[in-house]
């Protein structure tokens, strides 16, 4: 990363790496924004020793669960980590397949932002499959 000539607005840092606190580092006195990803309460906690939370854009929320219950207890978890350090920055909740959704209604409703890609989820709210939609294909050119 010390070699790139053209950098990023923001990348998403996960917490729980080693050796991440210096990489934020770096990237940040290049100019770079950091998303703080966690992933685990673990990584919450790392977080809030780092002392990056100053220097970061937005924290991502990203219980790995994939039971929606589940899901939501560890956003929770995580989310009172960084309010009892008194870490307010933007979050962003994200989960993944079934969990996506209730993760996303409660990040909703604690007005964070939220996040979910098309490799997220398959499934529909009430765990049935999302229907496919058709290929698409580009016009023939002109």
């Amino acid at each position: 990363m010390a070699g790139w000539t053209e950098l990023p607005e923001l990348v998403t840092a996960n917490q729980g790496e080693p050796g991440i606190v210096e990489l934020c580092e770096h990237l940040v006195g290049r100019g770079v924004g950091i998303e703080a990803g966690l992933l685990t309460r673990s990584d919450a906690d790392a977080f809030v020793r780092s002392g990056l939370a100053l220097r970061c854009t937005r924290a991502l929320i990203e219980p790995l669960e994939l039971d929606p219950d589940e899901a939501v207890a560890h956003a929770a978890a995580m989310e009172e980590v960084l309010e009892e350090a008194d870490i307010t920055l933007e979050q962003v909740h994200h989960g993944d397949m079934l969990a996506s959704w209730a993760v996303n209604e409660r990040g909703l409703r604690r007005g964070h932002g939220i996040r979910t890609g098309l490799e997220d989820t398959t499934l529909l709210p009430d765990g049935s499959r999302a229907p496919t939609t058709p290929s698409w294909s580009a016009p023939p050119p002109r």
